[in-house]
């Protein structure tokens, strides 16, 4: 069971609704009280910028003048600049200009934070349909953790779920453990083993199962849903912290296909869905054996080493792994575009191996070349965000402290491209700072231009 389309948008829109009080100078902020309904501006970039000295403390003491920023080479005029520490946003926007109005038709509520910090925002994504039920306690426990060690009084924090736990927690201040908890009790994986994976190969078809496709499309449209609420959102720092086993479309493949080649032999065909002795009828019983045709993929029924020689399976298994990078880089591109990191966490933890019964012998090389694939997946939406994935780990709680320090301490900084060209989907960035104590600079050096919409006939 997925969230309904309106759903999504309800929860977008409370959150864009909860926040934009917050990122709209003092004057805006009056007017929005009387309903006032604010205009957007399109042509405007802005990036979180972590700075650090050589022992790896941020440094809380730039101004807008130890910047330089540099879009495809061309130096551009700073606009807005926040710095915030602990949280908390100190001196709000001190350089020239004004920070981008609220999108259009967002009426913005006259209530805020009990106190004047900016907070954080954060949407804790569960994507169950890619964990396991047996790993439902881990990640329960993990969840607690986020609870305790991530989140803080005035930060913004909404929780999604992708599966049949139906989580749909709208973001909020001041989120509090009975939020939390709440989740908590209803968390439920539902991703299909190792085991139903191989087992079912005969019935999913030999070229690989479908329904792990359409739950990654899932999952993934799900967070695309939410980053498009999050775009709208100015000068203030976004994160996804996004659980889940990852993601891959051609799993044990040798394992799946000696399974297919199994239950082919059991059942007694012979090639193209005939049985021994049939004459083409598979639903012949003449011999004591039971092939009834409208149970049997029309996949399956080839030979396996006819399916290894039809183009089709081969086109299929081959191009499994391009259509999972495209399912990524479509996400990778909205979450550049709303400047939102993605701090991916698997719950389950540190992989000797998967958990496989002995029915159903894997080779090692199969299930690592799986595991990397599924890991992999989740680094590239981290490290390609400006987040970083907490892998291969049981220390859960070291790598959600160094979450909690990198969107603590940072600074934003948002300008007006120079050089608005329609053609250059891809833009670069650099950013320079000139004090000499700055060791290390980490922001997002690259983001891509919303794709033009066909115009309605």
């Amino acid at each position: 069971m997925t969230m309904h389309v309106k759903t999504l948008k309800r929860l977008g829109l409370t959150l864009a609704m909860a926040v934009a009080v917050t990122a709209l100078p003092a004057a805006q902020q009056t007017a929005s009280q009387q309903g006032t309904v604010f205009r957007a501006t399109t042509n405007y970039v802005s990036t979180d910028v972590l700075v650090h000295d050589k022992d790896g403390k941020f440094i809380p003491d730039l101004t807008a003048k130890d910047f330089t920023v540099y879009e495809d080479g061309v130096p551009q005029a700073i606009t807005n600049f926040v710095r915030v520490v602990g949280g908390r946003a100190l001196g709000g926007l001190t350089a020239a200009g004004t920070a981008p109005a609220a999108t259009e038709g967002l009426i913005l509520p006259p209530s805020r934070p009990s106190t004047d910090a900016s907070g954080r925002i954060f949407i804790i994504f569960i994507d169950d349909l890619h964990i396991e039920a047996s790993q439902t306690p881990q990640m329960k426990q993990l969840l607690q953790t986020v609870r305790d060690t991530l989140v803080h009084d005035n930060d913004l924090v909404g929780i999604v779920s992708t599966g049949t736990s139906a989580i749909e927690i709208d973001p909020a201040y001041d989120f509090g453990h009975r939020r939390f908890n709440e989740a908590i009790a209803k968390v439920m994986g539902s991703a299909a083993t190792a085991n139903d994976i191989i087992q079912d190969a005969f019935m999913e078809g030999a070229s690989g199962p479908t329904g792990l496709r359409y739950n990654a499309h899932v999952a993934f449209s799900t967070a695309y849903d939410m980053l498009s609420e999050l775009g709208k959102i100015a000068d203030r720092r976004k994160s996804f912290i996004y659980l889940s086993n990852g993601y891959s479309f051609n799993p044990y493949q040798d394992a799946r296909f000696k399974s297919i080649q199994k239950q082919y032999e059991d059942l007694g065909m012979t090639g193209m869905g005939q049985v021994d002795g049939d004459e083409g009828d598979p639903n012949n019983q003449s011999d004591g054996s039971v092939a009834d045709s409208t149970n049997v993929h029309p996949q399956s029924t080839l030979s396996p080493y006819d399916a290894l020689a039809d183009p089709d399976y081969r086109r299929r298994t081959e191009f499994a792994e391009s259509d999972l990078d495209h399912e990524l880089a479509e996400l990778v591109a909205a979450a550049r575009r709303a400047n939102t990191a993605f701090y991916a966490i698997d719950p389950h933890g540190l992989r000797a191996g998967t958990d496989i019964s002995l029915n159903q012998p894997v080779a090692y090389s199969d299930i690592r070349d799986t595991n990397m694939t599924q890991i992999s997946s989740l680094r590239v939406l981290s490290d390609e965000t400006g987040g970083f994935c907490i892998c291969e780990t049981n220390d859960f709680k070291s790598g959600l402290q160094r979450i909690d320090n990198e969107t603590s301490d940072y600074y934003i900084i948002g300008y007006s491209p120079s050089n608005p060209d329609p053609l250059r989907f891809k833009r670069t960035i650099k950013i320079d700072v000139d004090r000499p104590d700055v060791a290390r600079l980490d922001y997002r050096e690259t983001y891509l231009m919303p794709r033009p919409k066909k115009a309605k006939k």
